[in-house]
């Protein structure tokens, strides 16, 4: 019966054949299910990636947050009167991951020692030593460019692995889209609640349309379709984990690779 199980130590095993290495910072986007029959699910999975990095190696998940509401939002992203006391505040240390991203990052969000990042669409979860840094004065607007979570996994030479999950959730991808010199970007404005001691306060917040390509040039399959030719060039590594098909990138070359791939594309 126990040969039907896989345990967190044989992950850990099959994390470091792929190449991920003690002291790394590495951002992680799962589809458990797609892992196989693992002993402890979920939990287990992030010990296995905690032993892997070891107790320097920080790990990173990205949360975003349930905001079905603003399908309500006029022209001006402004939330109608009479929904707004009805809306949920986006509080960091309670707010919820979006449900599509999968039952990894609530899981590592709600691990002990984790920090959770300001921003709620762009939110990340962070655990390890370089958790505060990752997280900290996450910018409101444009949250996936410079000063942000994933221009700082960039700058500290972290990787994404891509653990059974589909290449097109690679979100590292929206800083790359964000820094591309891509003309006539779509930008998205809408209040968003925020929790505070003196109650809920809705603010304004500015961003570049992630929810589709951010401009037409660009196939609607653009994350995907750039992930493989990364790939096909011999870049990153893939392999087996668990029993998930996964792949472990370096965040600093594949973001100026994906730059450039969106500007061909849209030139």
């Amino acid at each position: 019966m126990a040969s039907q199980f896989i345990t967190a130590q044989q992950l850990t095993a099959d994390l470091a054949r792929l190449g991920v290495a003690g002291g790394d910072v590495v951002m992680v986007h799962a589809a458990c299910s797609r892992v196989g029959p693992v002993m402890g699910g979920p939990d287990a999975i992030i010990t296995a990636l905690r032993d892997a990095v070891g107790p320097d190696g920080t790990l990173m998940a990205y949360l975003d947050w349930e905001a079905d509401w603003e399908d309500f939002k006029d022209e001006h992203g402004r939330i109608p009167d009479a929904l707004r006391p009805h809306v949920l505040p986006f509080d960091p240390a309670r707010t919820r991951a979006a449900r599509q991203n999968g039952a990894l990052p609530e899981f590592l969000r709600t691990t002990p020692g984790a920090r959770r990042s300001g921003n709620p669409g762009a939110s990340v979860t962070a655990l390890g030593p370089k958790a505060d840094w990752l997280t900290a004065d996450h910018p409101l607007n444009y949250g996936y460019g410079p000063g942000t979570p994933l221009a700082r996994l960039v700058e500290t030479s972290g990787k994404v692995l891509m653990l059974g999950a589909p290449r097109d959730t690679m979100t590292l991808l929206h800083h790359a889209e964000h820094l591309a010199r891509l003309p006539g970007k779509r930008v998205v404005r809408v209040e968003v609640p925020f929790a505070t001691a003196q109650g809920t306060v809705w603010r304004m917040i500015e961003e570049f349309d992630t929810s589709h390509p951010c401009v037409t040039a660009l196939p609607k399959d653009f994350i995907d379709r750039i992930v493989t030719d990364y790939l096909a060039t011999g870049a990153g590594r893939q392999g087996q984990v668990g029993q998930a098909p996964s792949v472990l990138v370096e965040a600093a070359d594949i973001v100026p690779f994906a730059v450039a791939w969106m500007e061909r594309a849209a030139g």
